[in-house]
C-alpha cells in the first residue's frame, strides 16, 4: 500500500488524486491530522487513518501496512519542522516501507537566507542515514507562490518588490502528477532528484511584462529595500517571522538558488510542463 502524509493539504490532495487514476483505491492510504476532513477519500474507497508528525504512536497506525511512504513536507519551518519530518521518516522505516518519498525543494541547502531550505537539506540528511531507499523530490519553486507575491501588484498596476533573481515557478499539478510517477515506480528517480522544474525561470521584471502584454495595461515593477519592504509587511500585520521567511525568498534567488532550469520533469511528464507563462495567461485573462 501507497501512504501519503498531508493528503487534506494542496500538494498532497492533488497527488492522492494522480494515483486514484492509476491504481485502485484500496492500494492507496492517506494519513492527515483530522480524518473528519478526509471522508471524500474514504468515500472513494481509499484508507484514511490519522497521523500526526507530533505523535509517533498515531503515524506507526497510520504507516501500517506501508510499502511506500511519501512524506508531505510541513509548513512548519527550523528545528520543529525537522523533528516532524524526522519523525514521519522513522515511523516509516519501522513500519516496513521499502521506500520513503519526500516533498523537498530545488532550493535545499544549510547555507540559505529562505527559511525552509535549510530544513529540507537536514531533513535529506536524515534521509539519506534512515537505512531505507529514499526518493528525495526536489521540487521548483510553486507557482502559486508567486501568483501570492504578485496578488496586490497585479491588482494595483504597480508590484513592490525587493530586488529578486530568475525562479523556475512550477505548479503544483505538474510537481503531483510527477510524485504519482515517483510512487508508481515509473522513474527511476532515486536519492536526491535532479530539480524538478518548469522549462523557463522568470524574475519580477518578467512577470509584470507578461502580465502586462496579457491585461493590456502597464504593469511596472517597482524595487524596494529589503528593510522596507520588511517594514510594509510588518505594519500591514504580518508576523515578524513570516515577514522574514518572505524576504528570504528573494535574498535566496538572487543568488540563483531557484534558477535551475532542467528537463528533468518533461521527461517524468512526456510534456512540457506549465510556465509561469501559463499560469498567468490562465489567471489573468478574461
Amino acid at each position: 500500500m501507497i501512504i501519503v502524509t498531508g493528503a487534506n493539504g494542496q500538494l498532497g490532495g492533488a497527488i492522492v488524486a494522480q494515483l486514484l487514476a492509476r491504481m485502485p483505491a484500496n492500494q492507496i492510504g492517506v494519513s492527515v491530522v483530522d480524518p473528519a476532513k478526509a471522508t471524500a477519500f474514504t468515500e472513494q474507497g481509499i484508507r484514511v487513518r490519522r497521523g500526526d508528525f507530533t505523535d509517533p504512536a498515531s503515524l506507526a497506525e497510520a504507516f501500517e501496512g506501508a510499502s511506500q511512504v511519501l512524506v508531505v513536507s510541513t509548513d512548519a519551518t527550523g528545528e520543529r519542522a525537522v523533528r516532524m519530518h524526522t519523525e514521519a521518516i522513522e515511523a516509516a522505516a519501522k513500519a516496513g516501507a521499502r521506500r520513503i518519498l519526500y516533498t523537498s525543494h530545488m532550493g535545499a541547502r544549510p547555507d540559505s537566507p529562505f527559511p525552509p531550505m535549510p530544513d529540507h537539506a537536514a531533513t535529506e540528511a536524515v534521509l539519506q542515514h534512515c537505512g531505507v531507499a529514499f526518493t528525495s523530490l526536489r521540487n521548483g519553486f510553486y507557482a502559486a507562490s508567486a501568483l501570492q507575491l504578485l496578488d496586490r501588484g497585479l491588482k494595483s498596476g504597480e508590484i513592490y518588490a525587493p530586488e529578486d533573481g530568475k525562479v523556475a515557478w512550477t505548479t503544483h499539478a505538474d510537481l503531483a502528477e510527477a510524485a504519482a510517477i515517483a510512487l508508481g515506480g515509473e522513474s527511476g528517480l532515486d536519492g536526491l532528484t535532479p530539480p524538478l522544474t518548469a522549462g523557463e525561470a522568470f524574475d519580477f521584471d518578467d512577470l509584470a511584462a507578461i502580465a502586462s502584454e496579457i491585461t493590456g495595461r502597464q504593469i511596472k515593477r517597482i524595487v524596494v529595500a529589503d528593510a522596507r519592504w520588511r517594514e510594509t509587511l510588518v505594519s500591514h500585520g504580518a508576523p515578524e517571522a513570516q515577514a522574514d521567511l518572505l524576504v528570504g525568498i528573494f535574498q535566496a534567488s538572487r543568488r540563483g538558488d531557484f534558477a535551475t532550469v532542467d528537463p528533468t520533469l518533461e521527461r517524468l511528464l512526456g510534456r512540457p510542463p506549465q510556465t509561469m507563462r501559463d499560469v498567468l495567461a490562465a489567471t489573468l485573462k478574461p
